[in-house]
Parts: C-alpha cells; sequence; structure tokens
C-alpha cells in the first residue's frame, strides 16, 4: 500500500481531474441573472440547467465507469476532458434557453466521463483508511474549485458577457487534458469482465449501497445550497455580484478546514462513525434553519449554510472509501455507479425541491432539514 504523503503531486492532479464539476457549476452561479435576462427569462429556469448538468454528468458515468475498466484511467480522461470542451465551447452559440440546456447536458455528459477515473485512480493505488485519507486530501485541494470558480465568474462577467465563463471552461479542459496526457501514470490492470455483470456486483453489495446512497442524498441537499445561493445572496439579500464569491466562498474555507479535522480524527475514529455525526450535524443545522426561516439575518443564514456544508468534508471523503473498498477490479464500475447515484440522486432531489421556489427560505430549509435525516437513517443501518 503506497503512502499519500510521497503523492503530493498526484492528489492535486486528480483533485483537478475531479474538479470538473464544481468548475462547471460554480463559476456559471453569478452568471445566472444575466443568462436570465439575455434569454428573457425568469431564474427559475437559469437554475433547472444546474440540475440537468448534474443529470448528464450522472448519465455520463454510467458510460465513463466501463470506458475507465477497459481503456484506463488516463485515455478515459483524455476523450472525456476533449468533448467537455467541445460543447463548453458550442454553448456561447446558443439562441435559445433550450440549446442551452441541451449542450450543457453534453458537457455534463463528458464531464461524467472524466470524473469516474480520479476516483478509480485512488482506488488503484490505496486501500482502507489511507484510501480515506486521499480521498478527504483530494476533497481539500478539490475546494479550491468551488472557492475559486464564482470569484472567476463574477471576474469575467465584470467585463465581458457571459458567454466568456464557457470560454474559459473550454480553456481549462484542454489545459487538464494537456496535464492528464503529460503527467498521469495507468494505474489500472485490464481485466476481461462483463459490463453487465460488473454493474450487477456493485448494485447488489448492501453495504456498498448504502454508502452510496447516503452520499446521493447528502449531495442532494449540497446542491440545492449551491443553487439557491444566488437567489438567496444576490436576489433576497440584495448582494452586489462583485461580492458574491466572498459569500460564497466562505462555506468551502470552512469546508476545508473541516477536511483537515477529519483526516486528523480518522486516526482515532471509524469512518462510519463519523458520517453519522456529520449527518446529524446537518440535520441540526436544516431545523434551526426552519425555525428561523422568516426575517433570518445576513449573519445567522451564513452561519447555518456553511454548517451545514462543511459536513461534506466527513460525508465525501469516508463514504467513497466505504464504497470502493469493495471492488478491487472494478473500480471504475463502482465509481461510475457512485457517481449516477451521487449527481443522479442529487439532480432529482434538488429538482424537486427547486420546483417550490418560493420568496420565503421555507423550501430550502425543509428540504435539506428532510433530506440528512433520511440520509442518517439509511447509515445508522450500514454495518461493519
Amino acid at each position: 500500500m503506497k503512502k499519500s504523503i510521497n503523492h503530493i503531486y498526484l492528489i492535486i492532479l486528480l483533485s483537478v481531474l475531479s474538479s470538473v464539476a464544481p468548475m462547471g457549476v460554480d463559476t456559471y452561479l453569478p452568471s445566472i441573472p444575466d443568462i436570465a435576462k439575455s434569454f428573457n427569462v425568469s431564474i427559475h429556469k437559469i437554475e433547472l440547467s444546474l440540475s440537468i448538468f448534474l443529470i448528464g454528468f450522472s448519465i455520463g458515468q454510467v458510460f465513463g465507469g466501463p470506458i475507465s475498466d477497459r481503456y484506463g484511467r488516463k485515455m478515459s480522461s483524455i476523450f472525456g476532458l476533449l468533448g467537455y470542451a467541445l460543447f463548453s465551447f458550442i454553448i456561447i452559440f446558443s439562441s435559445t434557453i433550450y440549446e442551452l440546456w441541451v449542450y450543457r447536458f453534453f458537457e455534463a455528459f463528458f464531464g461524467g466521463i472524466v470524473v469516474v477515473n480520479a476516483a478509480a485512480a485512488v482506488r488503484d493505488r490505496f486501500h482502507g483508511a489511507e484510501a480515506a485519507k486521499v480521498f478527504s486530501l483530494i476533497g481539500m485541494v478539490r475546494s479550491l474549485a468551488p472557492l475559486l470558480a464564482p470569484a472567476i465568474g463574477a471576474f469575467i462577467i465584470h467585463f465581458f458577457n457571459w458567454e466568456a465563463v464557457f470560454i474559459f471552461l473550454t480553456i481549462y479542459a484542454l489545459i487538464v487534458a494537456f496535464f492528464v496526457y503529460k503527467d498521469l501514470e495507468e494505474s489500472y490492470t485490464y481485466t476481461k469482465q462483463n459490463v453487465f455483470e460488473s454493474f450487477k456486483l456493485v448494485l447488489s453489495h448492501k453495504n456498498a449501497l448504502k454508502a452510496m446512497l447516503t452520499l446521493g442524498f447528502s449531495f442532494g441537499g449540497f446542491f440545492i445550497i449551491i443553487a439557491k445561493t444566488s437567489f438567496i445572496y444576490i436576489e433576497y439579500f440584495k448582494i452586489q455580484t462583485d461580492y458574491f464569491p466572498f459569500f460564497f466562498g466562505i462555506n468551502f474555507i470552512v469546508l476545508m478546514l473541516m477536511i483537515k479535522v477529519n483526516v486528523n480524527l480518522l486516526k482515532s475514529i471509524n469512518p462510519i462513525n463519523l458520517v453519522k455525526i456529520a449527518l446529524l450535524i446537518q440535520v441540526i443545522s436544516g431545523v434551526l434553519f426552519v425555525l428561523n426561516y422568516e426575517n433570518i439575518s445576513l449573519i445567522l443564514i451564513m452561519i447555518l449554510i456553511a454548517s451545514y456544508m462543511s459536513m461534506m468534508a466527513f460525508i465525501f471523503g469516508n463514504c467513497m472509501a466505504l464504497t470502493l473498498e469493495h471492488f478491487p477490479k472494478n473500480a471504475g464500475v463502482a465509481s461510475g455507479v457512485v457517481g449516477v447515484l451521487q449527481f443522479g440522486l442529487g439532480a432529482i432531489i434538488s429538482s424537486i425541491a427547486l420546483s417550490f421556489h418560493s420568496e420565503t427560505f421555507l423550501p430550502i430549509a425543509f428540504s435539506i432539514s428532510i433530506i440528512s435525516f433520511l440520509a442518517f437513517l439509511i447509515m445508522r443501518t450500514y454495518k461493519i
């Protein structure tokens, strides 16, 4: 088993590789009001493009897992990044909101092919608690993406039209593809296997499925908050777009600190227990949000959102490690299934929640409370 401390560059490279989703979503957030005006539609329709992105991202991982196990982590990553770059560029020629939805779907589809390789590459090299630490470290570095992406997006639309955001994403994907081609060493060992049997094996493993479902529900709540941050800060509290990255980014600063805490706690606490504690804190944060949704102050909502989102530091890395530990020979397929449940379930849950749009925060607060409670009930039945 290789030690993560000797693989700092690898962790950074895999973090950048797995940042396709947050870069694709969070760079876009500050431009949502401008895009709505450009297409003369409600903000709600632009927010739905986030859910469409997540659906495309999920479906891409269904195909990405078998491709990764068949052709390797490196070639699969490059293929996905080139497709992501192509559709990011095509988006700037959208003439209707429906075209934007379609192109965003395919942009995300290729992003899904990319992201499974990062998790599979970790599983190829690390196991057990060491894998949980590596996933947490990757999460820490990757958290820079949602921290920096809104600032990049706000900077771009301050000087240019919203189309420039997607030109940036095109260039970003091409640069990452270059470094993957140059530096990512192939780690998989090809094993002839039936794709359907691989999916059946992964989906029939009860403990792994519980960890996957927990991830899916947790990300559902996570995405609801991400999708509504523009409404919360720009629309409701009238924060200027230039200051939006600060209010959005503080959540990820706290998240990064909690990832460091998680890495340290893994030395003495079982990852399953850490996940359960994190889910309970999310439930408490959600309930407090429900009780205070009327006339809530900016400071209190910042505290509650940061508390809720930062608990993903304990959920993501630990649940990923708990899941992939069971699948040494088909980590690509397993990673794909995790991604489908994580982003697909997240997309479905967030879409339902977003459909109950209100001028108050009650739908947001109620949704994240229920989601976290359901995730906790699932994780309670996980058996060591």
